[in-house]
């Protein structure tokens, strides 16, 4: 956020010189000076961007996982394409896209998937499409192609270090290994790499089948945890804040945020009325029009908070 100030403030002052001397400068002059003030407006979107993502953990790596609502295949087909639609976003901003699980469906697509996206401000990008995902179409596991919806809930969290003062107690973990399965290649199969984590107070489990090292998995598994523990507890000191304020909030987990439908060519996002005309694009990971409204949606219920709290 400094960054983005002292940026916001260099700027301002370039401006001001410029408008000074603008009243006294001919019409070729303005012409020369005309890519300074394209400059200066790419440096204001940019600085508009960063404090966008001016929240806490923006800047850490993102941690997704995909279920499928109810719907069979067709719902599993749904999960993988949003999870190549993320593959996709990943690297169209040259971010790095690790595999913790993937679990293939009965017929088609995928039952469960969970990856992190590393990269700049990945969780601040991609924490806004949290929620539940809606798909209308012609299926195409239909014999008469009807047309069906599905639905499918992401979550996203940020990846978090031993840094982060989160309490496991080792005797609330129970650990077993096994074959890794699914998607993982051949190579993995061959030995009990997989680790599975079961944190017994919350029921949280945790699988990971990365690599052929069962302590490297181990470790990965540890890191989700902890991530998914920190969130747990930063959720309930936010929905404590808003209880105190008198608010009432949706369910952001079971909220639905977007549809995407087919068969009529258009994607609309239901918290910022952002609309979209070219499917086959959003789900191939040109997600920044929409991301970027999000963020704005975002700000704005941070701004309105912080105006209650001065009333």
């Amino acid at each position: 956020m400094r960054k983005a100030v002292e940026g916001y403030r260099r700027l301002e002052s370039d401006l001001q010189g410029l408008l000074e001397l603008w009243p006294e400068m001919s019409a070729e002059e303005h012409a020369e000076m005309q890519p300074e003030l394209e400059r200066a407006e790419r440096e204001l979107d940019e600085l508009y961007h960063q404090t966008l993502l001016s929240f806490p953990y923006a800047e850490n790596a993102a941690i997704l996982t995909l279920k499928p609502g109810a719907g069979g295949t067709e719902a599993c087909d749904w999960a993988e394409m949003l999870y190549r639609m993320y593959t996709r976003f990943a690297e169209r901003h040259g971010f790095s896209l690790e595999v913790i699980d993937l679990e293939p469906g009965a017929e088609a697509g995928i039952d469960y998937a969970q990856f992190i996206v590393r990269g700049e401000n990945a969780y601040g990008l991609l924490s806004v499409e949290a929620g539940v995902h809606r798909l209308v179409r012609p299926s195409p596991f239909n014999a008469q192609g009807k047309r069906q919806t599905s639905f499918a809930a992401l979550e996203v969290m940020p990846e978090v270090d031993e840094s982060v003062d989160v309490k496991i107690n080792p005797e609330d973990l129970r650990i077993d290994v096994m074959r890794s399965q699914g998607k993982g290649g051949q190579g993995v199969n061959t030995t009990d790499s997989a680790v599975r984590v079961v944190h017994l107070p919350t029921g949280i489990l945790v699988k990971c089948q990365v690599t052929r090292s069962q302590q490297k998995n181990k470790e990965m598994a540890m890191n989700i945890l902890r991530s998914k523990l920190f969130e747990i507890e930063y959720k309930k000191k936010q929905e404590e804040l808003a209880r105190l304020r008198g608010e009432t909030r949706p369910n952001e987990w079971g909220s639905q945020i977007r549809s995407y439908v087919l068969d009529k060519q258009y994607i609309k996002d239901h918290r910022t009325g952002e609309m979209r005309h070219d499917p086959e694009n959003v789900l191939d990971g040109d997600l920044e029009s929409l991301i970027w409204a999000g963020l704005e949606w975002k700000a704005g219920r941070r701004e309105a908070v912080a105006t209650e709290d001065e009333e």
